[in-house]
């Protein structure tokens, strides 16, 4: 008998509509070929909604996402919409703390077919995981910054040893599973500030900690500028990477950069029961509503949350919905049929979404 999911989709503003209609059209083609089905309900939140109505994410919508099987949401925000403090509406870091979304998974790799901005030809071979601790860190002081008059702000970073132990495990985890599927030996690399700030020396002593749960992965550790410079001259040394919030949110973007931009870089924002996928990129506003827009991000968090929804029921067949959906994005490139404009190409959100659904049901 066929089984149902339900899906939260939170589509956003500026191109988050438009590559979450690329998604949905991917996963009703998936969705006959592993005999599954999907009801994807769009509810309302963001920048834009926080304009018309006064809120930026809807009791109601919160309430549908919490009944959800998993969240899958667009891009929120528009630069020009903020709120008193002078920052951006962003709800999807409410919903990150709400739902307690503490690892913030952001996987990069390299497609054969497409040109790698690095001219090394070891940058083929990228293949790496930023785990990111995304509830404490120096985003902690979101809403909570002491502002004293108009001369100085405290913000203050929150490193704890619950948080940091669950993400390192969670990091340790992944790489004991990558070892397994990619044929090779695991490693973790803890990204921090040791040398200056006593939260990051305390956040390596509890890496150091899990480490040693985890002999048959490799650990090593490294600082957050040294790591800025390593992860351009030799990003393909590099397995999994786990490091606190902020330095999560800056390294994420940049190795995006690395594999073409952040078009290329899906994510997923999970917890112990609750998961929400995304692109890692924006709502960009300046391309918005002319069909420019690479779906590749999405189409691949699309994947990551059928992945997530096969390991948290058991059911294999999305699993293999979600290799689908890859091996057709890998396809499509591969053969040429379609280069996205970042990479020269002429091709946008609609010509990218057809080759891949195209290929999908041919497969």
């Amino acid at each position: 008998m066929e089984k149902n999911y339900r899906i939260a989709v939170l589509p956003g503003d500026g191109i988050g509509t438009e590559v979450m209609h690329a998604a949905q059209a991917v996963l009703e083609a998936v969705q006959p070929r592993v005999g599954r089905a999907l009801a994807l309900e769009w509810l309302p939140a963001g920048a834009q909604h926080y304009l018309d109505s006064g809120v930026a994410l809807p009791e109601t919508t919160l309430r549908r996402c919490e009944s959800a099987d998993a969240i899958l949401f667009g891009a929120m925000g528009l630069p020009h919409v903020r709120g008193a403090d002078g920052t951006e509406i962003i709800p999807q870091l409410d919903l990150r703390m709400h739902f307690d979304l503490y690892a913030g998974v952001r996987p990069i790799r390299t497609f054969r077919g497409l040109p790698t901005p690095l001219s090394n030809p070891k940058a083929e071979h990228i293949d790496l995981v930023l785990v990111r601790e995304s509830t404490e860190g120096l985003f902690y002081a979101r809403g909570r910054g002491d502002v004293r008059g108009d001369q100085e702000v405290f913000d203050t970073m929150r490193i704890t040893r619950h948080g940091t132990t669950r993400i390192c495990e969670f990091a340790f985890r992944l790489a004991a599973r990558r070892a397994e599927r990619l044929g090779r030996a695991g490693r973790v690399t803890n990204v921090d500030k040791a040398n200056v700030f006593a939260s990051m020396a305390f956040f390596r002593k509890v890496f150091e900690e899990v480490a040693t749960r985890h002999p048959a992965v490799a650990a090593d550790s490294g600082y957050v500028d040294a790591m800025a410079l390593n992860l351009v001259m030799k990003p393909w040394t590099y397995d999994v990477l786990v490091t606190e919030n902020m330095f999560g949110d800056i390294l994420s973007d940049l190795i995006a950069a690395l594999v073409g931009g952040m078009g290329m870089a899906p994510s997923g924002d999970i917890g112990d029961r609750h998961a929400l996928f995304q692109p890692a990129h924006g709502t960009a506003p300046d391309i918005a509503g002319q069909g420019k827009a690479n779906p590749t991000a999405m189409l691949l968090s699309a994947a990551m949350m059928l992945e997530w929804l096969a390991e948290r029921s058991g059911d294999t067949a999305l699993a293999d919905g979600a290799a689908l959906i890859e091996r057709a994005v890998e396809q499509v490139f591969a053969t040429g049929q379609v280069r996205p404009m970042e990479f020269g190409g002429m091709h946008g959100t609609a010509d990218i979404t057809r080759a891949a659904t195209d290929a999908l049901r041919a497969a």
